[in-house]
């Protein structure tokens, strides 16, 4: 799985004009699957989102964890995250997962946030959305489960 988390005074999305997910302080989070991610990568991603880091304490060091913050997740399902461009210009998607696999473990990454007590709020899988947000910081974080257990220096 392949996450984009961005740290975020509001954000929300909508489809075909509609609300469907919105928050206040807290993570925005596009989410891609892989084709060969699985319920343990979503549980996982889900644990080092909740706890990460980002947010600042009383001395304005990034030091509290969304739930030290009282903040919630906005989680937005997106493919395109595995898009291949080394060749030619046209992206190549052959990475993504299937879209019932990807559902599938895009559910059980929310359910996954939601059972780290945090609030969760969701786009609609497999729908075109409009994505609003305002970047704090800006603070944007690029996470990897194939690189969660790479060590940090070779």
């Amino acid at each position: 799985m392949r996450a984009v988390v961005q740290r975020v005074s509001r954000a929300r999305v909508t489809v075909a004009g509609r609300p469907v997910g919105e928050i206040g302080r807290g993570l925005l989070v596009l989410l891609g699957v892989a084709e060969t991610d699985a319920a343990l990568d979503a549980a996982r991603l889900a644990a080092k989102i909740a706890g990460l880091r980002v947010f600042e304490d009383a001395v304005g060091k990034m030091n509290l964890s969304l739930g030290e913050k009282g903040g919630a997740v906005l989680i937005i399902s997106q493919f395109t995250l595995y898009g291949d461009v080394r060749r030619g210009k046209r992206p190549s998607f052959d990475r993504a997962a299937p879209p019932a696999l990807a559902r599938e473990l895009y559910e059980a990454f929310c359910a996954a946030v939601e059972a780290e007590g945090v609030r969760c709020e969701r786009g609609e899988f497999g729908e075109h959305m409009d994505v609003e947000l305002v970047n704090d910081g800006p603070v944007t974080l690029v996470i990897d489960t194939e690189e969660l257990d790479r060590p940090r220096r070779a």
